[in-house]
């Protein structure tokens, strides 16, 4: 038998050895799931006469693109770099670098990141005289997103209520955003996708292509994919039917991006003959660590029954330690990854502090500063995202694709070429009504009166532009990014507020470079094309350095895929994790994902596994305390070497709020109780933003901006939407306003901190 085949267990063998037909894997935790794919990939060339270029694999991240590309260069060889081994979106993107002129776009489209869509949909708020304080642009993108992944159109979203003015409103939003984005010749995240299927949908011969070209089709992470990716794979697959699934359901988290986990648990419906192999041997952890995990997943109603187990052993119980506060459980964990480095029983990149929010690494990094413990956060301020990278970048994005007005506009006046903004807002106005970009309206100011008087500044800046996209076949990546270094005096010209903030910046650029080289390097005929493309398709997992000696932080959503041989998941209470809405809600499904979030954050750790909580933590400004999460007393108490306390939790009760000081006040007065239904029957119905504009609800004790209030409480003078004021955190946009009974809990998305909750009387927020 083939060595690749050989070194597989039973059921992986099963797996790779099954190669036409429909296929799905159940890949538990830690099971090997890469090893099958990439074994089946190599035993498909070496022994089943398949062609390299006729195999597909697809992935969720760059990193396990990158992996997967590894192991089978190593197993197969030379042949293998003819297999497409990449995520969702870059196999997208490079269909559509070929055949997207077919739906009205140039090949050299631009792909917008976060920051970038949000400015675009600013712009389009202002045009189209949209209130943002009602209609926030995030709260617009975030639903314009979940419309694209169910593969809606402007009009298919406002056909299911024609009749609904906030539907009419974000629609007329959404269609404008559409046509700005196209007029750019730029993509969103979601367009990669829905463009692809689009062009499949209307280019017949272009998917015939396709098909025929990947006869064979492997999708990673299957139970994350969506239904626009859902509709991709399929339309691919639909020929040969030769479809490789590999997934986890009981690891389906994502929910909220979009995910389907209908996707994973409905294959065989999709596909009735399909074969199921399940792979529920753990390579990575201890048998106790399975067993806790199993325990607390097996709750779940909607999976498919598996049950991980290991040769590994039992290894340590699970330690269990509650504490009085957040500080001392901070305290207790920097203390004890202190020690075991001391001990020399791990190294710091051995460790990682798991937790349910960005809220809670506050405390954490505090301690790991008082301890001297180096440490990274993952999920903090995007490399690609900061403000020195973004202008370099929008500098490369205009020589490459002038028709992209944002990266235009970014860099007109960087560094400053004394561009009033009266003068660009004149510009700006002449390209939209002459139906122009805004690169070839600067091209000809000196022919609009308005402007002419400002062409001379202008002139030179279209100079340099076309000079280097002349010279882009002569110079090297390293070379363009140094001379527009040179030629702007760009760093000569930041405004900085001290030198370390200048050398930090500098520090960024250098990494840039460095980064361009490391590009080069790789791609022997390099193309600024591809060099942005994969900029812009790097995650924040795709950054964590896994060579550092660093502690990592950071949540539970962001760990999947990772693993460590020391694992601490902090603030294991009801109310916090789960969440007091998920406990609430009125939907089992939603508890239901909040328990695999906890059946990930177990199995990421390989051999000790350690579970704090705190009986009082400051949440949202308020002292708050919680029971023992209930994932916690769902571990058989025979697995844990600390004690958890005999309080039940019933369903019905409510942590948090209701239990803080002027919680425990409120408990007292009538007419509040504890439960969710007697909060509820004192709630109003609420009127929705954006997309659910004009529908009432009571299943909610969301309200926004215009709604009643409960009539003891004073009202708000700002709502869902406004623009308000902290006076520690600074302005920020109000995203949500709950009820918490003699108070309201605001969540406000500030410019330079991020999403914060907090109590309105508490937080004193200014409407600006």
């Amino acid at each position: 038998m083939n060595q690749v085949i050989e070194i597989l267990n039973d059921k992986q063998r099963e797996a790779a050895l099954t190669i036409d037909g429909p296929l799905l894997i159940l890949a538990g935790a830690g099971s090997g799931k890469t090893r099958v794919l990439t074994n089946r990939a190599a035993y498909m060339i070496s022994d089943c006469d398949v062609r390299p270029w006729n195999i597909l694999a697809i992935t969720f991240t760059n990193k396990a693109a990158g992996e997967m590309r590894e192991r089978i260069d190593a197993l197969v060889g030379e042949d293998a770099e003819n297999i497409w081994v990449a995520t969702f979106h870059a196999t997208c993107v490079r269909i559509l670098r070929r055949y997207i002129d077919k739906l009205g776009y140039d090949t050299n489209f631009t792909i917008y990141d976060t920051d970038d869509t949000v400015t675009v949909m600013k712009d389009v708020c202002k045009r189209l005289q949209i209130d943002t304080k009602q209609y926030s642009p995030k709260a617009l993108l975030s639903t314009i997103s979940k419309v694209k992944n169910e593969m809606m159109t402007p009009e298919d979203y406002l056909a299911d209520a024609p009749w609904d003015y906030g539907r009419q409103q974000f629609c007329k939003t959404y269609a404008e955003y559409e046509k700005t984005l196209q007029k750019n010749n730029a993509l969103d995240f979601d367009d990669l996708l829905l463009k692809t299927v689009a062009l499949f949908q209307s280019q017949p011969e272009v998917l015939n292509y396709y098909q025929d070209k990947f006869l064979y089709i492997m999708v990673d992470e299957y139970q994350d994919t969506n239904t626009v990716q859902f509709e991709l794979i399929r339309l691919l697959a639909s020929k040969h039917r030769n479809i490789c699934v590999v997934g986890d359901d009981d690891q389906s988290i994502y929910k909220f991006r979009g995910a389907n986990i209908r996707n994973i648990l409905d294959f065989e419906k999709v596909y009735p003959d399909a074969k199921v192999v399940k792979l529920e041997q753990n390579y990575r952890s201890t048998q106790t660590i399975l067993d806790a995990a199993n325990s607390v997943i097996k709750q779940n109603a909607s999976r498919k029954d598996k049950a991980l187990w290991t040769d590994k052993g039992a290894g340590n119980k699970v330690h269990f330690h509650q504490f009085d506060n957040a500080y001392e459980e901070a305290e207790f964990i920097a203390d004890d990854i202190a020690g075991k480095r001391r001990r020399m029983e791990a190294r710091y990149q051995d460790c990682a502090v798991l937790y349910r929010t960005n809220a809670q690494s506050r405390l954490l990094e505090e301690r790991m500063i008082m301890e001297g413990i180096p440490y990274d956060v993952v999920g903090g301020v995007n490399f690609y995202g900061r403000r020195e990278i973004k202008d370099i970048l929008a500098y490369l994005k205009t020589i490459d694709n002038a028709r992209d007005d944002l990266a235009v506009r970014r860099i007109i006046n960087v560094p400053k070429r004394g561009l009033g903004a009266t003068t660009l807002a004149r510009i700006q106005d002449y390209a939209l009504s002459h139906e122009l970009s805004f690169y070839d309206t600067l091209g000809i100011a000196d022919q609009i009166p308005q402007v002419a008087k400002a062409a001379g500044k202008i002139k030179p800046f279209v100079e340099m532009i076309e000079t280097y996209r002349s010279k882009l076949p002569y110079l090297t990546l390293e070379q363009l990014i140094g001379d527009i270094l040179k030629r702007t005096e760009y760093i000569e010209n930041m405004d900085v507020a001290d030198d370390v903030e200048l050398q930090t910046r500098v520090d960024n650029i250098d990494e840039l470079i460095n980064k361009v080289i490391a590009f080069q390097d790789e791609h022997e005929d390099a193309t600024l094309s591809q060099f942005l493309e994969e900029v812009a398709l790097v995650s924040d997992i795709d950054n964590v350095d896994a060579d550092a000696d660093r502690v990592m932080l950071m949540t539970l959503h962001s760990a999947k895929g990772l693993e460590f041989p020391q694992v601490y998941i902090a603030g294991m209470e009801d109310g916090l994790f789960p969440s007091y809405m998920n406990i609430t809600s009125d939907d089992p499904s939603e508890l239901e994902e909040e328990r695999r979030l906890c059946y990930v954050g177990i199995t990421r750790a390989k051999d000790d596994l350690t579970i704090t909580c705190a009986r009082s933590r400051m949440i949202r400004g308020e002292t708050q305390y919680n029971a023992v999460s209930r994932f916690v007393k769902e571990i058989d108490p025979a697995l844990l070497d600390g004690s958890v306390p005999k309080t039940r939790v019933r369903e019905t009760d409510i942590p948090g709020p209701s239990m803080s000081t002027y919680g425990r006040e409120m408990a007292k007065s009538k007419p509040y109780a504890s439960s969710p239904a007697a909060r509820n029957a004192y709630a109003k119905p609420y009127i929705a933003t954006a997309a659910g504009a004009g529908k009432t609800t009571a299943k909610s004790n969301v309200l926004t901006k215009g709604t009643d209030i409960l009539d003891q409480k004073a009202p708000l003078d700002y709502g869902v939407g406004d623009t308000v004021r902290h006076i520690k955190f600074g302005t920020g946009v109000v995203e949500q306003i709950n009820d918490g009974g003699r108070d309201y809990e605001v969540s406000v998305n500030f410019e330079k901190y991020g999403m914060k909750k907090m109590f309105a009387s508490f937080a004193k927020l200014q409407k600006v």
